[in-house]
């Protein structure tokens, strides 16, 4: 392939002999984003944007990070590295690598429209680009963000004038402060799974603004959480935590509640097309917008948009198989 391979540990790059996301314990980690599938544990060094490292040192205190700014230019043996806003999650980034005019770009997980809280995403222009393909399917076409903040809150006030909490499932690092800071309605508390409001605190501590939330524990009584939105990963459905709601309704916000039976699996009584990965239209945007002719699928959809990239757009597209997960209705990152 070139400057950057894919091998049993991820992608490395042998010029500077470091990984990017790597999916096994290496000596040096570059690192798109906070993620789990992304920044895994047990890496001698990691490297990400300085926005991304305090989620980071959260999930891995022992970790060894440094950082670096958006488009800070970063020599490793004459290998040229940059790191450049994905819109995926805070300090979320794609990594631009350039040795002897060849450039690569890694996008790591990405979106294009804005969420209010992520540096928004912007194209680099390469010659390879290696895209995430989660939603890879022309089905898959967002609403807009304010459209879904108004269902959850209508949602959320018909739930409360029946005295009935609202759960909403999302990721703990996100999808939760993305919908809590869009939320501007007083119908009642907000409350969080304690693995979403440790990610507030960190969040918070990093200067980013975040409406008050309050931990749901079990010193709160069925009475205080009436008329309550409470926020958790898509884990705690289920649990001894989730049983202490005064008649919960659940619902799911994620990218796959665009096809309505992935909530009836989920057993959700709503489901919210939020998402924070691109959406078909989206991919095809930021495959146009980096002017690249090699294009390297991995996660999701891959085999499908990889397909349409070479037959509709004459795009020499590969698919690559990685340890990525993308967005799931079960699991949290």
């Amino acid at each position: 392939m070139g400057l950057l391979v894919f091998n049993d540990n991820g992608i490395y790059c042998e010029k500077a002999d470091v990984y990017i996301d790597p999916w096994r314990a290496v000596k040096r980690a570059l690192i798109t984003h906070g993620h789990s599938d992304h920044s895994r544990y047990g890496h001698s060094s990691y490297l990400c944007q300085k926005d991304a490292a305090p989620a980071i040192q959260h999930r891995i205190p022992k970790a060894s990070i440094q950082t670096v700014a958006y488009g800070a230019p970063l020599s490793i043996n004459g290998v040229q590295f940059s790191f450049h806003p994905a819109g995926h999650i805070i300090g979320s980034s794609q990594i631009r690598v350039e040795y002897q005019g060849e450039v690569w770009v890694v996008s790591g997980d990405y979106k294009l429209h804005s969420d209010g809280i992520s540096t928004p995403f912007e194209p680099v222009v390469c010659h390879h680009f290696i895209t995430e393909s989660t939603f890879g399917l022309p089905v898959y076409r967002w609403p807009k963000q304010a459209e879904v903040v108004k269902e959850i809150e209508q949602w959320w006030e018909l739930n409360a004038l029946s005295g009935r909490t609202s759960v909403i499932c999302a990721y703990s690092l996100g999808k939760a402060q993305r919908i809590l800071r869009q939320l501007v309605s007083g119908i009642g508390p907000i409350y969080t799974h304690g693995a979403v409001e440790d990610l507030n605190e960190v969040i918070r501590n990093q200067g980013v603004w975040l409406p008050d939330s309050r931990r749901a524990t079990e010193e709160n009584n069925k009475k205080a959480f009436e008329k309550a939105l409470v926020i958790c990963p898509p884990s705690a459905i289920g649990t001894p935590w989730f049983h202490r709601f005064n008649k919960p309704v659940v619902a799911m916000a994620s990218g796959w509640m665009a096809i309505r039976g992935n909530r009836r699996r989920r057993a959700a009584d709503r489901g919210f097309v939020l998402s924070d990965h691109a959406d078909w239209f989206e991919l095809n945007e930021a495959v146009r917008a980096t002017q690249a002719e090699n294009i390297y699928v991995t996660h999701g959809f891959a085999d499908v948009f990889a397909r349409w990239l070479r037959e509709e757009k004459q795009l020499n597209a590969t698919t690559v198989r990685t340890l990525y997960e993308g967005e799931s209705v079960v699991d949290d990152h």
